[in-house]
């Protein structure tokens, strides 16, 4: 069919249609169109996609439903211009007729008649409202259909109503669905903000979406507006003034993008359940210290390019209500491979960032910060034979407080604090009371390595851990809508907690393994720890003050280990600027001292009571209930040294040793004593890994030590002594030649 066909045909339905429904309505009358149904569409309300603000109302994005943007107006949000512009562009007669404009119908089929084609449309805005929500081929009866529901809708809805209907409808193009959006995605304004121009631009691109697209076809658009600002002056609307103001208005066009501002925020609030579809979600997200925190990571991230690291995390937590204010997911959403994981959220190994929550436990079960514990290397039994972790720095301190051994992160006396703490299964528990949903492994699993991060953690999660200790043992949620409830829950004594805050605050109890200028070094009060994990493929800092929590992690996405980084030199350093920035504008604070809590002197190395004039003593802070026993004569030799116990003797003999000035072994009586391996002990080699297969060798009680295994070699090297595995079971003897006594014992050997 040629052009003239169906031009001629189109002409020929027009007709037949304006007189089928002018008989309809005269001879079915009002009481006909009773029984004519309305769309199902149009007895819902219209579609609209998600607004995500921020706490304070900036637009961060607007998530599309149903493949478009709607954002729905009620009528008395658009101002009169703008209604006068619409109804320029479609139907000038609105308010005067009742569904279908007769003048106009008659009119379009006359002219279309006299040219041969057709030369405008005579649809109606209640009959394109009826068109737009139940789409049908062009056809006759189609036609029929729309044009008696038009006129059943005028019947049931006010002009008000139906015009409100029409403009949350309208196609604009670009994905636009309605006047609201519309106005958004082109202007950046409100529909109240409109100019008379544009006002007519926006009327007139529903005529044909997809040629007056301004992206790509502007001049048409601008043509198409030029019609419409005639119309509105030919209609009355615009005086000469307002119309040649408008007609040279220069329009400020959006570019063709939508806004996607903290976007790793913005797709975890997506994420979340959600109770109800809401047209605008107002987050807990603070953007401009948003901008901050991306800020701050991208430059300290340009500074350890050298060092292997390429990606960060960064997160902000308000801890009165749980709100997360800032959250950074990489340092480029947009750069290409990584840049879209969202490191706040991602399963990474928690290194040394669950150690405060061991001594934690350690103080609910009576511990106190001058505790001490043997900071020497041990060997602990484990689900595939004995565990035998090392510190950080590969050095042991001896006799060390639990104030230190936290501040320093130190990590033998993590492990046996735990375990005189309730073991793997209290941390377990207690680190999924306080949020961390990726402890899916029964606590056997981990075992006593979880106290030192041999398990994945998410950044965002640890964080609103260490939230909790800001408010002092009170769990609350972490949220990102500022609609959604958050329940608190008690787990702990808040004195207690504040001890272990003031451990994290203290510099100088950190300065055994950081130093006294680390990065963790404030001139204001904030509590925070370091964690690195094995090979250095994670490194994180996580603080607190009672206003805010910051988590900072850095790494690479895909595992790669960094050079040379720890937390105090890699995430440390962002933590530290965050806070300042933090202290700045928004200005932190410190906890007031409980009024339980006492202050008194003790010995650096037994943590025994001393007279408070004792220069030997530093200052510790207890419960009354809980002060330490006073020192006894039993603590020290005749010379004043103080006694250490046996397990400390390899130790004290090796190079590590820096109290040899103020301390002495214990006698112990004359007996040999065979500390390494102890009897039964299974160990499993992996060959792969060199430093599993030496087994150490260690004994109390003795000063010149033999080692002897008829199926092991036993070697000595410089402070260490040990046997190189073979798989099966062997027995070890060994042999004290300055007096002749012997110890043996027997261990057993597997092979991966």
């Amino acid at each position: 069919m040629n052009v003239d066909a169906r031009s001629a045909r189109r002409l020929a339905i027009a007709a037949v249609t304006v007189s089928c429904v002018a008989l309809l309505f005269i001879g079915a009358g009002e009481i006909g169109l009773r029984f004519v149904p309305l769309p199902p569409a149009l007895l819902r309300p219209p579609v609209q996609s998600i607004a995500l603000l921020d706490r304070n109302g900036i637009p961060l994005r607007e998530a599309r439903v149903a493949e478009r943007f709607s954002r729905e107006l009620t009528l008395e949000e658009v101002p009169r211009h703008v209604i006068d512009a619409v109804l320029a562009a479609e139907d000038k007669r609105f308010f005067r007729h009742r569904g279908i404009d007769w003048l106009a119908a008659i009119r379009a089929a006359v002219t279309g008649l006299s040219h041969g084609r057709i030369t405008s449309g005579a649809s109606t805005i209640t009959q394109q409202l009826v068109k737009i929500s139940e789409r049908r081929p062009r056809t006759l009866r189609a036609k029929l259909i729309e044009s008696a529901t038009a006129l059943r809708l005028e019947q049931l809805w006010s002009k008000d109503q139906i015009l409100a209907a029409y403009l949350n409808r309208l196609d604009f193009g670009n994905l636009n669905i309605g006047l609201g959006s519309a106005a958004d995605y082109y202007f950046d304004k409100p529909v109240a903000d409109l100019s008379d121009a544009e006002a007519a631009f926006l009327a007139g691109l529903p005529k044909n979406p997809r040629k007056l697209n301004p992206h790509v076809a502007l001049a048409a658009a601008r043509n198409r507006q030029e019609t419409v600002l005639r119309r509105m002056r030919a209609n009355g609307r615009l005086d000469s003034s307002r119309f040649e103001r408008a007609r040279g208005e220069v329009l400020a066009l959006r570019p063709p993008a939508r806004r996607f501002r903290a976007p790793h925020f913005v797709e975890l609030v997506l994420q979340q359940p959600q109770e109800s579809q809401r047209a605008e979600l107002q987050t807990t997200l603070d953007f401009r210290l948003n901008e901050q925190v991306e800020k701050i990571l991208r430059e300290r991230l340009s500074q350890l390019r050298d060092q292997n690291v390429r990606n960060g995390a960064a997160v902000v937590i308000d801890n009165a209500s749980g709100d997360v204010i800032a959250l950074v997911g990489s340092e480029n959403y947009f750069a290409p491979g990584a840049g879209q994981v969202n490191g706040a959220w991602a399963q990474r190994s928690a290194g040394s960032t669950l150690k405060p929550f061991t001594y934690l436990l350690a103080l609910e079960r009576g511990a106190t910060p001058a505790s001490i514990v043997a900071d020497v290397r041990t060997s602990f039994p484990s689900a595939d034979g004995f565990y035998r972790p090392e510190n950080y720095n590969r050095r042991c301190y001896g006799p060390v407080r639990y104030r230190t051994a936290l501040a320093s992160s130190l990590n033998i006396p993590a492990v046996k604090v735990l375990l005189a703490a309730g073991g793997p299964e209290a941390l377990h528990e207690r680190l999924r009371l306080c949020g961390l949903t990726t402890l899916n492994r029964s606590a056997e699993v981990y075992g006593l390595g979880l106290t030192l991060g041999n398990c994945e953690g998410r950044l965002l999660e640890i964080t609103n851990a260490y939230a909790s200790l800001a408010r002092l043992g009170e769990y609350r949620p972490w949220r990102v809508l500022t609609t959604s409830p958050t329940a608190a829950r008690r787990y702990s004594r808040p004195e207690l907690v504040w001890q272990i805050a003031d451990i994290m605050s203290d510099n100088s109890a950190r300065t055994l393994a950081f130093g006294m200028n680390s990065a963790l070094r404030f001139d204001y009060p904030v509590a925070c720890k370091t964690g690195t994990s094995t090979d250095f493929r994670d490194n994180w800092t996580i603080g607190f003050t009672p206003e805010f929590s910051v988590g900072v992690w850095v790494g690479n996405f895909d595992g790669s280990p960094m050079r040379d980084v720890s937390g105090v030199t890699g995430a440390g350093p962002i933590l530290h600027a965050v806070f300042d920035y933090l202290h700045a504008n928004r200005g932190t604070s410190w906890y007031r001292t409980p009024a339980e809590i006492v202050e008194r002197n003790v010995h650096p190395l037994t943590g025994r009571l001393l007279a408070d004039s004792d220069p030997r003593g530093v200052h510790e802070k207890f419960l009354p209930e809980r002060l330490p026993a006073a020192e006894s004569p039993a603590d020290y030799d005749a010379a004043g040294n103080v006694q250490l116990g046996p397990e400390y003797a390899d130790w004290f003999k090796s190079a590590e040793n820096g109290i040899r000035d103020r301390a002495i072994l214990a006698s112990t009586n004359g007996e040999l004593r065979i500390t390494s391996p102890l009897p039964g002990s299974v160990y499993v080699v992996d060959p792969d890994v060199p430093s599993t297969r030496r087994i150490p060798l260690t004994a109390n009680g003795g000063t010149q030590m033999r080692w002897e295994s008829k199926s092991l070699s036993c070697r000595s090297e410089p402070g260490a002594d040990f046997a190189l595995a073979a798989e099966g079971e062997h027995r070890i003897v060994v042999t004290d030649l300055a007096s002749g006594r012997r110890a043996e014992t027997w261990i057993r050997i597997r092979f991966l």
